[in-house]
Formats: C-alpha cells, sequence, structure tokens
C-alpha cells in the first residue's frame, strides 16, 4: 500500500507501515522466533530468511492463526507466550516412541513435547537461581564476571589504550551474579564460558544459535570458577535448607535443579557417590579445605567438602541444562 503523500516519511510512518495489517510479514516473522524460543525450532525452520530461499512453514495455518491474533490483540507478547506454552502441543512429554522417532526424527510434526538445551546465557543464569546466588536487580550498566586470566590481552592492541580496552578486571560481590544479559562483552573476544555453549560473537547479527554437544561443555560446568562456587553455595543451602540427612539434603538439590524428586536409584547412586565423596575428604583434610575455599566456603568440613561435590554433579546434570 502506498503511503499518502500527504504524510511525512519519518520513523513514525515506518512503525505504522511495519505494523500495518496491510503488512503481515513483521507479525509472522515475530511469532515464528517466539516459537523458536519455546519451542527449539520455529515453524519457519530458517528463522532468518522468510524470503523464496528459505523453508515452507511446517505449520502454515497455525503461523497464520497465531501471527493475525498476536497483531489483533494490540501486540500483546504476553498473550502470546501464554497461548504457546498452555497448548496442548507445549504441555506433551518429550518421551519419543521408536516409531514416531523413525517417521518424525526432527519433531516437525509436533508430535512430542521440545527437547532442548538451554541457551547459553540462561545455563549460567539457571546455576546461579539454583544455588541461591542470583541477583535479581534489574537495569544498570555492564558487570564483569570471572574470565582466564590475560584473556583480552591476545586480541588487544597494545599502545591504543585510550580506544579499546586493555585487559579484563573482573568485579567483586554481587556484581558477578547478575544474570548473564548484563555481562560485558567485548566482540572480538567473548565470554569463553557462554561461547562454549554456543553463544554467538555478536560480530554479525545471529538469529538462530545452531547447537553442539561437546566435552568442553562438561568441564565448563565441572571447572568453570563461576559454577564451582554455584555448587559451593547450593551445598551450603543442602545444609540449611535440606534437612539433617544426607539423602534429605540431596533429594532437596536435585528437586531444585530439576524440578522433581530423584528416583529410587538415582537417589542411591548420588548417596554412594557422597559417601565415597565423604571417605576421600576425610582421608585428605587439605584437599577439602582446598576445595571449600575455591567453591566460595571455609573451613575444612568433610561433609559440605562432599556435598560440594554432589551439587556439582547434579548442576552438570543433562537434565538441569535441558528443557523438557
Amino acid at each position: 500500500k502506498r503511503q499518502p503523500k500527504d504524510q511525512p516519511a519519518d520513523r513514525l510512518a515506518l512503525a505504522r507501515w511495519l505494523t500495518s495489517p496491510n503488512h503481515p510479514l513483521t507479525a509472522r516473522v515475530a511469532v515464528n522466533r517466539y516459537w523458536q524460543m519455546i519451542f527449539g525450532t520455529g515453524l519457519v525452520r530458517t528463522a532468518e530468511d522468510f524470503g523464496s530461499q528459505g523453508e515452507w512453514p511446517s505449520h502454515q495455518a497455525l503461523l497464520d492463526t497465531l501471527a493475525v491474533r498476536f497483531r489483533e490483540d494490540g501486540w500483546d507478547l504476553r498473550a502470546l507466550l501464554k497461548a504457546m506454552v498452555m497448548s496442548d502441543t507445549y504441555r506433551q512429554r518429550s518421551e519419543i516412541s521408536r516409531q514416531i522417532l523413525e517417521a518424525d526424527p526432527q519433531n516437525r510434526l509436533l508430535a512430542r513435547a521440545p527437547r532442548t538445551r538451554l541457551p547459553a546465557e540462561l545455563v549460567r543464569d539457571n546455576a546461579l537461581a539454583i544455588s541461591g546466588q542470583l541477583n535479581p536487580q534489574i537495569g544498570g550498566p555492564s558487570v564483569y564476571p570471572e574470565q582466564p586470566d590475560g584473556l583480552w590481552r591476545q586480541v588487544s592492541h597494545f599502545g591504543y589504550g585510550a580506544f579499546t580496552a586493555q585487559a579484563y578486571y573482573p568485579d567483586a560481590g554481587k556484581n558477578t551474579l547478575r544474570r548473564s544479559m548484563y555481562t560485558f562483552w567485548k566482540r572480538t573476544s567473548p565470554p569463553p564460558s557462554l561461547s562454549i555453549f554456543d553463544a554467538p560473537t555478536r560480530e554479525t547479527c545471529t538469529v538462530r544459535r545452531l547447537q553442539t554437544n561437546t566435552p568442553l561443555q562438561a568441564l565448563v560446568l565441572l571447572n568453570d570458577p563461576q559454577y564451582l562456587k554455584a555448587a559451593g553455595s547450593l551445598a551450603h543451602r543442602m545444609t540449611t535448607e535440606g534437612g539433617n540427612t544426607s539423602k534429605s539434603r540431596i533429594s532437596y538439590a536435585f528437586r531444585l535443579a530439576t524440578a522433581r524428586l530423584p528416583h529410587t536409584q538415582e537417589l542411591e547412586v548420588l548417596t554412594a557417590a557422597y559417601e565415597r565423596e565423604k571417605a576421600r575428604f576425610t582421608a585428605d583434610p587439605e584437599a577439602a579445605r582446598s576445595l571449600l575455599l575455591e567453591s566460595g566456603n571455609t573451613g575444612d568440613s568433610k561433609e559440605l567438602a562432599a556435598l560440594t561435590m554432589i551439587a556439582s554433579t547434579i548442576l552438570n546434570l543433562n537434565e538441569t541444562i535441558t528443557k523438557q
């Protein structure tokens, strides 16, 4: 539709055109991206390309219906997301039979609930929330969580300190525990713990992230100082909020991480691991002190050190970092 001659060609005119009923692409793109965020894959798989080179919608009528409803509801994002997560499609179980796997391995027919790993930022935020460390402050300047020493120096231009950051200086205190969206990014040197979980470099716009599965991800969850301190904080919660027995404490942490109680076999495995760790730290008190110091606790309690190892194991579970 052509713009009236008496209407100025400004940003307001562009906004009106983008949200006009005669321009359905904006609503369709928005709905598809939020569907991708919730279900892992968009109704149009190529969320970055709605043109002739993109993939055809798997459920075109559904995409059109949601787009029209989104526009007619006044672009109410909360209503759109609520409709998606309250749908029977989203509330299915993620279990899959052999027949469905053979017929629809990519779940394009939506025969089961989505089962996807959390985005890189949410993997970290989830660990902080489970451990009770997450700082919920909203807004403010970027923060500097812990990173490997000297990381920025590999990509900095020495001698031009007035124009570019030369060295990374981590924050202290609650600033290091803020949500990952507030983490400062050096475009040519993104936070390694986020990059390993497939966060883009931000040198170019990325609409659809590809997910990988590598041993480095498990190593980050087990050894990165941020996750080690999260394990220490979770172990402290286990001792103060989880009851007086090892089984009740392990069950409490497991429920915090996975939103369910452990099955009998799972609890037996974790309890046996706790007893082994406790025996190891009893024989080596210095190892217990070192672990507690690195994880943000003090003393040489062999029980707390053993619980820290179990907390780290729970935070590393596939079920903890996977939406299912």
